[in-house]
């Protein structure tokens, strides 16, 4: 395939097995884990480096935030070989027994975005691939690493629908907002964050295989500051530590996935 117009890359360029963070800045500490890792490309907010981690050939490429950004590069990606996609980000909670720095690996998306429904209607499952998911719970339990097992929200804001004062700018509002979260929560969805949705429906639709995990930063219903004003920058807890769980939790996902593809091929 051509040289791919967003990520700046070609085949040959990326591995079949590839890791996709959210922030740019993320995937060279990503690739620290690996063995071996040469930058690819980094263009807008696709950053991707490919390397070696425990003799598997791996990638990682930032989707930039939400959706449609994120389509780009899981079509990008699939157009040079790509075939396996593990999303590793972070994400807020509405559940209370979920700590900040546990990881939540998720079975499927609650779709509010909008791009999602582009390829597919909203009746289409966003579901994780079987395989991935397996090898994702297998590496947190071998790692002994707290996690979750369950559905995220997976929408294309930040600041609305967090149902507090200030949560959009001027203090605008709207009367759906103020109970969604408690929805939420009372549906037993985990996660909240804005790319797993589209992240399990298009491999699901062109026949590969994705996953996703995210660590916990924030419960979403205690991102406020003193007064009760929403303040996402005195709450949420994007430590070294979290992104260092989390970059170490995916790669070996990954290569748990990698070493039951190669029994499959014996």
């Amino acid at each position: 395939m051509p040289f791919q117009y967003h990520i700046h890359a070609q085949e040959g360029d990326v591995a079949p097995y590839v890791l996709l963070p959210g922030d740019p800045g993320r995937v060279e500490t990503i690739a620290s884990y690996w063995d071996s890792a040469r930058k690819v490309a980094s263009n807008r907010e696709y950053t991707t480096y490919t390397g070696v981690y425990k003799g598997m050939p791996i990638s990682c490429t930032s989707t930039g935030i939400g959706a449609p950004s994120t389509a780009i590069a899981l079509e990008e990606l699939a157009r040079i070989g790509a075939t396996t996609f593990l999303r590793v980000g972070t994400c807020g909670t509405y559940q209370d027994e979920i700590n900040n720095g546990d990881i939540i690996i998720f079975d499927s998306a609650v779709r509010f975005d909008g791009t999602s429904v582009l390829y597919a209607p909203i009746e289409y499952p966003a579901v994780a691939n079987y395989e991935v998911l397996n090898a994702c719970v297998e590496a947190a339990e071998n790692l002994n690493i707290p996690h979750h097992v369950g559905a995220t929200r997976s929408g294309d804001t930040f600041y609305a629908r967090q149902g507090k004062p200030g949560s959009s700018f001027n203090n605008f509002w709207q009367s759906n907002w103020e109970h969604f979260q408690e929805d939420m929560k009372r549906l037993n969805v985990k996660g909240s964050e804005m790319e797993t949705g589209i992240v399990f429906v298009l491999p699901k639709l062109w026949g590969l295989r994705a996953g996703s995990m995210a660590v916990v930063v924030d419960n979403t219903f205690r991102v406020t500051d003193e007064s009760g004003q929403f303040d996402a920058e005195a709450t949420l807890d994007h430590s070294a530590e979290n992104i260092q769980r989390l970059a170490q939790l995916g790669s070996e996902s990954l290569y748990t996935l990698y070493q039951r593809d190669l029994k499959k091929k014996v």
